[in-house]
């Protein structure tokens, strides 16, 4: 055990602990992968959110072409074509947001990024997996077709949910940088 690494990250996870803390003041939720993924999505693409946790959805479409439609909103800080899915027949979207595409992450850093977003018709995925015999639940395992018919950002794929310059704006912000 080395005594000088257990301080430094001691160190930093005080630092940590301070920043999560200011975001917390910000978002009103603790800072947890989930909320806060759900709290800037929501500020986004305009999304009410549930007042409490429900593991179907997440809140619903305000305005815009979805208006009144409910969605599950997801982050993954690596897309390696997974989508943990639901079977709830209440449930018409999600919205992903990824980091950078991965095969593993092994000794990789996973930081906090926003790189691509997708938003899947809920029913119309769940039914095509379902079709083609695979199984639905955590970690699905989703085509990277469908991953590519689903992208709205950085490329827009999905003609169903165009971006506004401001929304394109305020994603980019979430950009791990290069180099990652």
């Amino acid at each position: 055990m080395s005594s000088a690494e257990l301080k430094a990250i001691a160190m930093l996870l005080r630092a940590r602990n301070a920043i999560d803390e200011r975001i917390t003041d910000v978002v009103g939720r603790p800072v947890v992968h989930g909320h806060l993924s759900d709290w800037i999505a929501a500020q986004i693409f305009d999304i009410e959110l549930e007042p409490a946790a429900n593991q179907a959805i997440d809140g619903f479409f305000r305005s815009g072409p979805l208006a009144g439609r409910t969605v599950n909103i997801k982050h993954y800080t690596r897309n390696q074509g997974m989508l943990d899915m639901t079977d709830a027949e209440d449930l018409d979207t999600y919205l992903v947001m990824t980091g950078p595409r991965s095969a593993g992450s092994k000794g990789v850093h996973r930081p906090w990024a926003i790189e691509h977003v997708y938003l899947f018709d809920a029913q119309g995925l769940y039914d095509v997996l379902r079709a083609e015999m695979r199984r639905i639940g955590q970690a699905t395992s989703v085509p990277v077709r469908y991953w590519e018919q689903a992208e709205i950002h950085p490329v827009s794929r999905n003609a169903n949910f165009p971006l506004s310059a401001e929304q394109t704006a305020a994603l980019e912000e979430f950009r791990a940088g290069p180099g990652v």
